[in-house]
């Protein structure tokens, strides 16, 4: 269950105080499936699969959610295909056109016929809930889908004012500086990859993968105006990620070090494993947290007065 990507967002004291309640909330909100004529329905399942009651999963103050949503898989062709049939017979049996009205009509008839036959998909998006220093990490790069995440949670509880990361330091002008200077934080090197974007709109992108990030060629880059818009990191030597202008983790890897801690958990107990690598993620990314709220100054969100 390791995460492999992290958008982030920051909660107040307040806001951790309202989750005290939010397994008996999720269970309210649970996923329900996709009824005859619904295209879909989103809500949440339990971290250990869909057919299990525990809504949460906590360890210490971390706790482990997962939102749900189910999608018919209704292509535009086939419903166009149908549509396109109905008009013709209508036009062989009765001789006439069909007007825009008539025909929106039929595209909803063939909607209302072909929907319960589709194909249902089920996708998942994990989250945790960092109770004690105001973090919610979600397990994608996507903004949207982060944000959906969020609602749900909001959704649920009534009220939950998360708020995206707010970093008083420029991402971007610190990450360029870290590699034209060759002057990482301590715990913080360089991998292998970057993305550097002129500044000017429209202007050139340059993207680096299996590159050593140290030579001449990419400070001259710098040089002419170019600044980081991604960087490859690895923190600790525990683990490897790439770093956006928007504080977007991506392609998040738990290196050897972390691994190697899991020990002799039981493999074949898929609850035993989930418990031990949340355990022993959630603690490897509070360390990055802190750091990076250290060097891009992430400030809580205050609790109005």
């Amino acid at each position: 269950m390791w995460f492999r990507n992290l958008t982030l967002f920051r909660f107040s004291k307040s806001s951790a105080k309202s989750l005290k309640t939010l397994e008996a909330k999720l269970d309210n909100h649970r996923l329900r499936p996709c009824g005859p004529i619904e295209l879909a329905t989103q809500g949440f399942i339990s971290p250990f699969g869909r057919d299990e009651e525990t809504m949460l999963h906590e360890v210490g103050h971390y706790r482990l959610l997962t939102s749900a949503r189910e999608d018919k898989l209704l292509p535009t062709s086939v419903v166009n295909e149908e549509l396109r049939a109905r008009l013709q017979k209508i036009a062989e049996k009765e001789g006439r056109p069909v007007r825009s009205k008539e025909r929106k009509r039929l595209k909803d008839e063939v909607l209302t016929d072909l929907l319960p036959r589709a194909f249902v998909r089920l996708s998942k998006l994990n989250a945790y809930l960092d109770t004690e220093n105001g973090w919610m990490a979600i397990d994608t790069a996507s903004r949207k889908a982060a944000e959906g995440s969020v609602s749900l949670v909001r959704e649920a509880l009534g009220s939950f004012p998360a708020a995206p990361l707010a970093a008083e330091e420029s991402p971007k002008a610190l990450m360029t500086d870290w590699l034209a200077r060759g002057k990482l934080p301590s715990g913080l090197a360089l991998s292998d990859e970057c993305e550097l974007r002129d500044s000017a709109e429209a202007g050139a992108i340059i993207r680096c993968r299996r590159q050593d990030l140290e030579t001449d060629e990419i400070r001259e880059h710098l040089k002419s105006g170019k600044q980081v818009s991604q960087l490859g990191l690895v923190f600790n030597d525990r683990l490897s990620f790439t770093l956006d202008e928007e504080l977007v983790v991506r392609k998040l890897r738990f290196l050897d070090l972390v691994q190697n801690e899991l020990g002799d958990v039981d493999r074949e107990s898929a609850a035993a494993e989930l418990d031990a690598c949340f355990a022993l993620m959630t603690l490897e990314l509070d360390q990055l947290f802190q750091r990076l709220e250290e060097w891009f100054g992430l400030p809580r969100p205050m609790d109005r007065g």
